[in-house]
């Protein structure tokens, strides 16, 4: 049976691991080829280690495992002339794109009073300005492909108020907007675009000790633990577990870039455990 996005390109920013490695191999499993690119570095602001180059290596030894092309680069969604040189390459290479996941994100805490220019001036300009950059250099590939689907990645924080981040809930809130522009903007070129919502996400962005002592600032160091968090975070959603995995957010990017959504565009869609509704 042939997958569900054979024969399609995907574009993913932030593939070298967590999400965006998710996304990329799930895609692949299911038939398209991969245009990936990652920072593979370090952003000040940001508490916990960045991905590196080898962790890129790593997502292109696994899509070729699978038989599938990718091409990968290191560039930064911060900067438009890098990512757009990537795009392009990738598409040159590969033909054609019609399938973006902007799913590259970064994450630091501090109560909006106390935050200083640059950990905001970061959050923003990776999680907000990095999506619309990813976006802007792949329309007119989308376009010149009669069509394709547009996946954004937000968060829970995007569709609701969380203390002591308010920087990452205004750039997710942001994506929303952008998403809801963008696919009045694009549909009459028959370009979808939605938007994915996590609750937390089972990867290095909340497995590091900077989440752990956020969430757990009340205890001693010591117990500062992965198995506190989850019981922490377990709280936060209605389902009685701590997290969701990356594989199930990149379900629901495969089902917004196949078919059976062909004509679903504007939606924010939440895999959530239902921390929404509680």
């Amino acid at each position: 049976m042939a997958g569900r996005v054979a024969g399609k390109v995907a574009f993913i920013t932030g593939a070298a691991r967590g999400q965006g490695r998710s996304h990329a191999l799930r895609l692949a499993q299911e038939g398209a080829d991969i245009i990936a690119v990652d920072l593979c570095g370090q952003v000040a602001s940001v508490p916990y280690a960045m991905s590196t180059p080898e962790d890129l290596a790593e997502t292109v030894k696994e899509i070729e495992a699978l038989d599938r092309r990718i091409v990968a680069t290191q560039a930064d969604v911060r900067d438009y002339g890098a990512v757009k040189a990537a795009v392009e390459d990738g598409v040159a290479q590969l033909g054609r794109l019609d399938i973006v996941a902007a799913n590259a994100g970064i994450f630091s805490f501090g109560s909006l009073e106390e935050l200083d220019d640059t950990t905001w001036q970061d959050m923003i300009d990776v999680n907000l300005t990095g999506v619309w950059h990813a976006v802007k250099a792949t329309i007119p590939h989308l376009r010149a492909a009669g069509g394709g689907s547009i996946i954004l990645t937000s968060s829970t924080a995007g569709l609701m108020a969380i203390p002591h981040i308010g920087h990452y809930t205004s750039a997710k809130h942001g994506v929303v907007g952008l998403m809801r522009t963008l696919a009045l903007e694009l549909a009459p070129d028959m370009i979808r675009v939605n938007s994915v919502h996590p609750t937390a996400v089972d990867t290095d962005m909340i497995q590091n000790a900077a989440t752990y002592e956020l969430f757990a600032s009340d205890l001693p160091e010591a117990e500062r633990t992965r198995d506190v968090l989850g019981a922490r975070f377990a709280e936060l959603n209605a389902l009685p577990i701590p997290w969701v995995e990356p594989v199930d957010i990149s379900n629901a990017v495969l089902w917004l870039a196949s078919n059976e959504a062909r004509y679903v565009t504007g939606v924010t869609l939440p895999i959530d455990a239902g921390s929404l509704v509680k």
